[in-house]
């Protein structure tokens, strides 16, 4: 299995970016031609997600909703973070992606995206691939 690692820098507390050619060229790399690339994100404050790419209210309705969902004010437990910490929980933090002929196996409206909720900040998104 080989391995690699993305950096994905945030500028916005929220903010969801997408990551989907960052991932294309990983896999393109890493010259396998049919298998898995799981991706995942080693934060307690950040996730990934797969969503629509096409239309830019999709996102912007995902940070709406979830802010809305789980607002920064509240009577947290756990003060400071709290809300990137269930936010990140609700979305997750990886996914498993086919490859096959070389690319990523996405739907043609499907985009991979990098989900921060506790920024800004400069993070890692791993990507491991598994021949098949």
């Amino acid at each position: 299995m080989a391995r690699q690692e993305l950096i994905v820098r945030t500028r916005r507390r929220t903010e969801v970016a997408e990551i989907t050619e960052k991932v294309r060229a990983a896999v393109s790399e890493g010259k396998f031609t049919r298998g898995l690339v799981h991706i995942f994100v080693p934060h307690t404050t950040a996730a990934v997600t797969l969503n629509e790419r096409i239309d830019p209210q999709v996102v912007a309705d995902l940070v709406d909703h979830l802010e809305r969902l789980v607002p920064w004010s509240g009577a947290w437990a756990h003060q400071g973070n709290a809300a990137a910490h269930v936010k990140a929980s609700l979305v997750g933090h990886s996914l498993v992606l086919s490859v096959e002929d070389g690319e990523l196996d996405l739907g043609s409206w499907q985009g991979i995206f990098f989900c921060e909720f506790h920024g800004p900040r400069t993070r890692t998104v791993r990507l491991t691939f598994q021949p098949g």
